[in-house]
């Protein structure tokens, strides 16, 4: 009687280890580390920054900075997140309440995030072209009709 008394708990707990760390499995962001780097363009006059640290601790961090005339004109505060449910995009622009994106698809060097109850925009996505340029495009409807915005980067 005392050795089952002594085995069940351990079973327990061993299962309970188990299934805790083949949760955190399920999101990986290394899938995304090709997001990682700093990142720079010039759109319309515009000089355009956007940095991305390396997957880590489950998440990446990214800050987005434009500048025009020498002076900042905007910025955004960035994060991906791999929980055991998803991998979500947090978008905080000009230092606003994040607003959360859900990775909806994932293939090869494109990822495409999703919120649908948002405003604007409902759909951010990221890829890396053959020439090695990332860009970034949001979209979505805006006043009842289809918008997008699109970005261009070089690593710099």
């Amino acid at each position: 009687m005392q050795t089952s008394r002594i085995v069940i708990p351990i079973v327990v707990i061993a299962m309970v280890g188990f299934s805790i760390g083949a949760g955190a499995k399920t999101t990986d962001l290394s899938g995304l580390a090709w997001m990682a780097g700093n990142w720079s363009g010039v759109q319309g006059g515009m000089e355009m920054e956007e940095f991305w640290q390396q997957p880590k601790g489950n998440t990446m961090l990214g800050l987005h900075r434009d500048v025009a005339g020498g002076r900042t004109v905007s910025f955004e505060f960035l994060r991906i997140e791999a929980t055991p449910k998803a991998i979500t995009y947090w978008a905080s622009p000009r230092g606003r309440p994040a607003t959360p994106f859900v990775l909806i698809e994932q293939k090869g060097k494109r990822a495409v995030f999703e919120n649908a109850k948002h405003d604007f925009p409902q759909r951010v996505i990221y890829w890396l072209d053959d020439d090695g340029a990332l860009h970034a495009k949001i979209e979505g409807t805006m006043n009842g009709k289809p918008a997008a915005e699109e970005w261009t980067w070089k690593r710099g």
